[in-house]
């Protein structure tokens, strides 16, 4: 069983800044990535960036490269998504979600979600 739990969102003006940051417990050992998606009201939800839990390989939907920066700090069982020169489209709920070693998923265990607007 892996946590997950979400934090850091809230209200920007556009063109700012905001971390989010994904804290993971429970089983870590057995993490293989974890991604962060969003979800904007009316709209499937989508992928925005992924990392390698050992290793640190990145992966980034189209919209966010350049502006958004993926990172995990295994010490504290933490991924953080850095999100610069945010936009009014970036408003969405981001979820934080695990992909396990041993799993066919594609993604295993999932956070509750942090809601975050940008304003124009």
């Amino acid at each position: 069983q892996v946590q997950l739990v979400e934090s850091g969102g809230g209200l920007v003006q556009a063109g700012g800044s905001l971390r989010l940051s994904c804290a993971a417990s429970g089983h870590t050992f057995s993490i293989y990535a974890v991604a962060w998606f969003r979800q904007a009201p009316g709209k499937e939800r989508e992928f925005v960036a992924a990392i390698r839990w050992s290793g640190g390989n990145t992966n980034y939907e189209e919209s966010v490269k350049g502006r958004f920066t993926i990172s995990r700090d295994n010490a504290k069982n933490t991924v953080y998504l850095q999100m610069n020169s945010v936009k009014p489209e970036d408003t969405a709920v981001y979820y934080c979600a695990a992909k396990l070693f041993s799993s066919r998923a594609e993604y295993d265990y999932w956070g509750q979600g942090t809601q975050v607007t940008v304003s124009s």
